[in-house]
């Protein structure tokens, strides 16, 4: 994985560049990065050292984060009405509730959230498979992460609304998308987990739980 704020926090490596600029000893206290537009890989998957890892990787400026040093802002562009097809009631009432969309197909004024396996190579994990896991989402509202086939139907990944935890199937390699839609407006934490076998000796290796700050704006 790329080097993140943690790792260089924990190797010094910042501290040493903090230092040479001559910064006050208040400015090494960080806030976290806010993002409200660009290519975002909101759930960036790598294994390291034996270890699996969930990050958020910055596409644009090709940077990696903690998921804790970043806040994902909804604004308020992202607001629409449910689509008027029964398809989509797990969203709302079709054609009359409103829902805050994230989309599958970029819009250059919002988040355009990517899930992401690109840094693990083919052969480490049994049949390159691992699963992406959401724990929880802890909020005013539910969390729904679906995609839209060719003539516009959902398929639904993940939903908060009929009880978690769902299971999202990854790939080795693969960098996918996928519509994050939220049904009120307000904070909210959602918690991740990636679990896969390693194809060498059968064992399951699972990362530490990653959990997002969405900001959905009214």
């Amino acid at each position: 994985m790329r080097r993140t704020l943690r790792h260089l926090l924990a190797s010094g490596a910042l501290g040493v560049a903090l230092a040479a600029t001559a910064l006050p000893a208040q400015a090494a206290t960080t806030s976290p990065v806010v993002f409200r537009s660009g290519h975002l890989d909101v759930v960036d998957v790598a294994y390291e050292a034996g270890m699996l890892e969930i990050g958020v990787h910055d596409e644009d400026d090709d940077v990696e984060y903690g998921s804790d040093e970043v806040k994902l802002v909804v604004t308020r562009q992202a607001k629409v009405s449910v689509p008027a097809d029964p398809a989509f009631a797990f969203l709302g009432t079709p054609g009359v509730s409103k829902v805050w969309i994230l989309p599958e197909i970029q819009n250059p004024n919002l988040i355009w959230p990517g899930i992401a396996a690109e840094e693990i190579e083919s052969g480490v994990f049994a049949g390159d498979s691992l699963t992406l896991s959401v724990r929880s989402v802890a909020g005013p509202g539910q969390l729904a992460i679906y995609t839209e086939n060719a003539v516009g139907q959902p398929s639904v990944l993940a939903d908060s609304g009929d009880g978690l935890p769902d299971s999202v199937s990854l790939t080795a390699g693969d960098h996918t998308h996928a519509n994050w839609a939220f049904d009120e407006a307000g904070k909210y934490r959602v918690t991740v987990r990636a679990t896969g076998v390693l194809a060498a000796t059968g064992q399951q290796v699972t990362s530490a739980p990653a959990t997002l700050h969405f900001t959905v704006k009214a």
